[in-house]
C-alpha cells in the first residue's frame, strides 16, 4: 500500500501535528517563503512520488494568503508525482459565499473550489460547510465530516431535564434538531435578519424555551453578532442561561469580549478545526483531530468514510426501510 505522506500550511499546524499523531505519521516538512514582491513559493521538503499526499490547511486569516498556500502546495505535490493529493480544509471559509443574493458578485465558494481542484486536489475532506449545497461546487469527491457528535460528548453525562438545543437560525434547525437528538433534547429555532456582515436582529424564537437552559449551536462564529441578539431574546422569553456550542470558533472582531462578558453565557465550547483564540483560557476546545485522521485511514484503506457518522448525522445513516420492504 502507498504511504501516507502529510504536510501542513502555516494555518494551524497543531490541527496537524494532532492528525499525524492519531495517524502514527510523521508530519512531513515544508517551507513557504514571501518573497520581497510579496508572492509566496512554498517547497515539500519530503517524498511524494508515488505517496498519498494530505495538505492540512483551514481557511483563516489571513484567508486569502492561506488558500494561495494551500494552492501552492497542491501544485507542488502534484508536481513530485504524488499518486493522490487530497487537500484537507477543516474550515471551509468561502461556504458562505455560495448564492448570488445581490447583482453582479461573484459566488466565491464555487470558485476558490475549481481553484482546488485545478491545482492539484483529487479529493477534499471538510467539516461543516455552512451551506451544504456547497459541497456540488467540487468537481472532485468531497468528504463532508461533521462534529456533532464530538460536541454533543461534552454535555453527555450532565443533568440537561430543563435543557432545550436552541439553532440562531431556521437555517441551522436540521443539524441543531439531529444534535437535539443524541442529547434526546428539544429544539427551537430563532428567526433573523442579517442588515449586515456583522449585524441581526432576531425577530421570534420558534419552540418553548422559558425556565429551560438553552445550549444554543452554530456551525460557524465570527463576530458573535448573530449570538447576543439571540442570546437577548431568549432572556426576554425568560430562558435562564446558555450553552453556546459551534464547530468554527473564528471569534473575530469582539466576539471574545462578548461572549466571555455575557451574563446569560455559562460556557462556550468549540473545535480545534481553527487555531483558538488568545487571551480566553475558559473556552472549552474539543479536538476534531480523531476524525479527520479515521477520515484519512479509511480514504488510504479504501474503506468507507461515511460509516463514521452511523446514528450521528442522519446524511450519513443507515437508509431507512423502502416501501416495498414493509409490503
Amino acid at each position: 500500500m502507498r504511504e501516507i505522506v502529510v504536510f501542513s500550511g502555516s494555518a494551524h499546524r497543531e490541527l496537524a501535528e494532532r492528525i499525524c499523531d492519531q495517524l502514527g505519521v510523521p508530519l512531513s516538512p515544508s517551507r513557504t517563503t514571501r518573497f520581497s514582491n510579496d508572492c509566496l513559493q512554498t517547497q515539500l521538503l519530503a517524498n511524494c512520488r508515488q505517496r498519498d499526499v494530505y495538505v492540512v490547511q483551514p481557511l483563516v486569516a489571513p484567508t486569502q494568503d492561506h488558500l494561495m498556500e494551500l494552492l501552492l502546495m497542491l501544485d507542488a505535490a502534484r508536481g513530485a508525482s504524488a499518486a493522490r493529493v487530497t487537500a484537507v480544509v477543516p474550515h471551509y471559509a468561502y461556504a458562505r459565499s455560495d448564492k448570488k443574493d445581490a447583482s453582479r458578485i461573484s459566488i466565491g465558494g464555487r470558485l476558490v473550489a475549481d481553484m482546488i481542484t485545478a491545482a492539484g486536489a483529487d479529493r477534499v475532506i471538510t467539516m461543516a460547510l455552512h451551506a451544504p449545497q456547497v459541497h456540488g461546487f467540487f468537481s472532485v469527491p468531497v468528504d463532508h465530516l461533521t462534529a456533532l457528535g464530538v460536541l454533543a460528548e461534552h454535555f453527555r453525562g450532565r443533568d440537561l431535564d430543563d435543557a432545550v438545543v436552541v439553532s440562531p437560525n431556521l437555517g441551522n434547525a436540521k443539524e441543531a434538531t439531529q444534535f437535539a437528538r443524541l442529547l434526546g433534547l428539544p429544539v427551537a429555532a430563532g428567526s433573523k435578519q442579517r442588515t449586515s456582515d456583522d449585524t441581526v436582529v432576531v425577530e421570534s424564537v420558534v419552540g418553548d424555551v422559558r425556565g429551560r437552559h438553552a445550549i444554543v449551536l452554530d456551525d460557524e462564529i465570527a463576530t458573535g453578532g448573530s449570538i447576543v441578539e439571540l442570546l437577548a431574546k431568549l432572556e426576554e422569553l425568560g430562558c435562564t442561561g446558555a450553552s453556546v456550542a459551534c464547530t468554527h470558533g473564528l471569534f473575530a472582531g469582539r466576539a471574545v469580549e462578548r461572549l466571555r462578558e455575557h451574563p446569560m453565557v455559562d460556557e462556550v465550547v468549540t473545535t480545534d478545526t481553527v487555531p483558538a483564540p488568545d487571551g480566553w483560557p475558559q473556552l472549552q476546545v474539543r479536538s476534531v483531530s480523531g476524525l479527520f485522521a479515521q477520515a484519512i485511514s479509511r480514504i488510504h484503506a479504501g474503506e468507507s468514510v461515511s460509516s463514521l457518522f452511523d446514528g450521528v448525522d442522519p446524511t450519513h445513516a443507515p437508509p431507512q426501510p423502502s416501501l416495498f420492504d414493509r409490503a
